[in-house]
């Protein structure tokens, strides 16, 4: 006679194996910033722009994960984005930024730096215009990249907004971005 009970269960050994999205890694590392340029004057035949700018001795490269741009006006806005150019002249300022991880103590220290300017003539030079993208009144703009961006030292990411509807149209608008920072090896 046939005995159909089942025999003693086998224990296997599996090794647990755990994946992690890059930009939780990055953070874990104090490698990931964030931050954002805040009331952008535009309109009436001005544009306005923020860029991260990964300036030529930082000893990184940077890597853009997420952008957004936010337009708060009565008329249709465009971005451009552009690879390593240069923002139209004027005076710019720098804005604050911070780790993601606050549980790092002190809190890491960006090498890249965001930097804005509002109300300026004139369009970015140099570089590359790598893409467009169009919104209406009062919508967010919003892409993750993924890190898949990525500028070295003495290179940026710039976002430059402009009027399209009505251009004799006051506006305001903000760009935030979160990326990381990975340290360039050296080879001898």
């Amino acid at each position: 006679m046939l005995n159909f009970m089942s025999p003693k269960p086998i224990r296997c050994s599996y090794d647990k194996t755990v994946n992690i999205p890059i930009e939780l890694f990055e953070s874990l590392n104090g490698n990931y910033f964030i931050g954002y340029a805040d009331h952008l004057n535009l309109g009436k035949g001005t544009n306005a722009w923020a860029r991260l700018y990964n300036p030529p001795h930082s000893g990184v490269n940077l890597f853009v994960n997420v952008w957004t741009v936010t337009e708060i006006s009565e008329s249709p806005f465009r971005a451009q984005f552009w690879f390593n150019s240069y923002p139209p002249e004027g005076p710019f300022k720098t804005a604050s930024v911070t780790s993601s991880n606050t549980a790092i103590q002190p809190a890491p220290v960006p090498r890249v730096e965001l930097q804005f300017a509002s109300g300026v003539s004139g369009d970015p030079t140099g570089g590359v215009a790598a893409f467009v993208r169009d919104g209406e009144p009062g919508t967010t703009l919003v892409e993750t990249e993924n890190g898949k961006l990525i500028f070295p030292p003495g290179g940026n990411f710039l976002v430059f907004l402009t009027v399209t509807g009505d251009l004799s149209a006051a506006a305001e608008g903000r760009i935030a971005f979160g990326w990381w920072e990975e340290k360039i090896p050296y080879c001898f």
